[in-house]
């Protein structure tokens, strides 16, 4: 009799059923399985098996609701990096320098740099300009020479913001400065009597807030491009400003100091009042920044060293979660991934540090500026760096080196 054919192997299976059973892999087993052969190897490195893992970690491009933000780049090799942004594990480096101005304690229009962020450049602001600097290939850094530069300004600019290659900034003078990236086209308009500590732009309209105690909502619409269409008081100092995802609303953080709370919420099309957040804030604590995860998200932080999340759907009485700043340093900006991780610069010896909203304590700390003490004025990531922007340099720790 014939002799029985012996088995086929488990590789020799359909692919549909090969992806079916490595779906229940975990990430190590996935990395084994890479091992046995070059079918094994190809199949095992399928954004497919690796998405369900990166959503479970920080900053590997997936928000909450599973939207990729950083479609192009393998799944596999952003779980891998994601793994040294847990631990840590970076190269640091300080790419650009420039001279310092005297800076006191509390934010002003002086010597305060803000940046934003885009696949291609990074746009940082030094004194009345906007510099934008090439990113090189395969993120091996940062070109030292700008390839662009938007002024308008007469005096510093305070914060800008980087929406549909277009760039809106608010500055010392009161002013607010629209730049289209990719070509001449530039409109400045007089907006506040005193600086324009914050901005925001979404939908064809911009919103501002402002040192002489105003936010104030503008038309860039054709034919009104400029026009205010509301004026709000706010009764305190505006420092950070945010239109809701929605185009709906807009919260302001303010300075804290009367006996309203400085997170509020109003109406982008009547400029009303909607709610305030926190009933429990002490005086002077200010609002440095805010940032909007979703619609119904939002993060925030400032003088009392405290990063909140708030969920507005749920209560606006009090925040779900919060973090407190270990040394007792004010929080000048915060950024997350919209998923896991958030990103805080604290105000004394430019200290950075990595947080995960599942756990209660800090992550990992960066300390940027030493023996010198400087606040981290801003901070923006994508998935394999992280730049932070202090009095007198700018610094990135790049996370693909192991």
């Amino acid at each position: 009799s014939r002799a029985a054919s012996p088995p086929s192997p488990l590789w020799a299976l359909p692919e549909e059923l090969l992806l079916l059973i490595c779906s229940y892999l975990d990430a190590q087993a996935l990395g084994r399985l890479a091992q046995v052969c070059r079918r094994l190897r190809f199949l095992s490195s399928r954004d497919l098996l690796w998405r369900r893992i990166a959503r479970g970690c920080l900053n590997s491009g997936f928000t909450q609701l599973g939207t990729d933000l950083a479609a192009g780049i393998p799944v596999k090799e952003r779980v891998k990096v994601s793994q040294n942004w847990r631990h840590g594990r970076c190269r640091r480096e300080t790419v650009l320098k420039w001279k310092c101005k005297q800076v006191d304690s509390f934010p002003s229009s002086f010597l305060m740099p803000w940046m934003e962020l885009d696949d291609e450049y990074l746009y940082l602001s030094q004194a009345e300009n906007i510099q934008a600097y090439h990113l090189c290939a395969e993120g091996t850094g940062l070109q030292r020479h700008p390839q662009a530069i938007f002024s308008g300004h007469q005096e510093d600019v305070c914060r800008f913001v980087l929406v549909n290659s277009h760039i809106v900034s608010g500055g010392g003078d009161g002013s607010i400065v629209l730049h289209k990236i990719h070509g001449s086209y530039s409109v400045k308009f007089s907006a506040h009597e005193q600086e324009v500590n914050c901005v925001d732009f979404q939908g064809g309209l911009i919103v501002s807030g402002s040192r002489d105690r105003t936010a104030k909502v503008w038309s860039l619409s054709p034919g009104r491009v400029g026009q205010c269409l509301h004026t709000v008081q706010t009764e305190d100092r505006v420092w950070s400003i945010a239109i809701s995802p929605l185009l709906s609303s807009f919260v302001t953080g303010t300075a804290c100091c009367g006996h309203t709370s400085p997170l509020r919420i109003w109406d982008l099309e009547s400029g009303q009042l909607l709610t305030c957040l926190g009933t429990d804030f002490h005086r002077g604590a200010g609002v440095l920044d805010v940032f909007y995860e979703t619609p119904s998200l939002l993060l925030s932080c400032g003088y009392d060293t405290y990063i909140r999340y708030w969920d507005i759907r749920t209560s606006t009485r009090k925040c779900v979660q919060e973090w407190e700043e270990p040394h007792d340093s004010a929080l000048y900006c915060i950024r997350s991934d919209k998923n896991h991780m958030i990103a805080s610069g604290s105000s004394y010896y430019g200290v950075v540090r990595l947080w995960d909203k599942r756990q209660t304590r800090c992550l990992q700390s960066f300390h940027l500026s030493s023996p010198t003490s400087s606040p981290v004025y801003c901070l923006r990531f994508s998935t394999t760096h992280l730049y932070a922007a202090l009095a007198s340099a700018l610094h990135v720790l790049d996370f693909t080196a192991s």
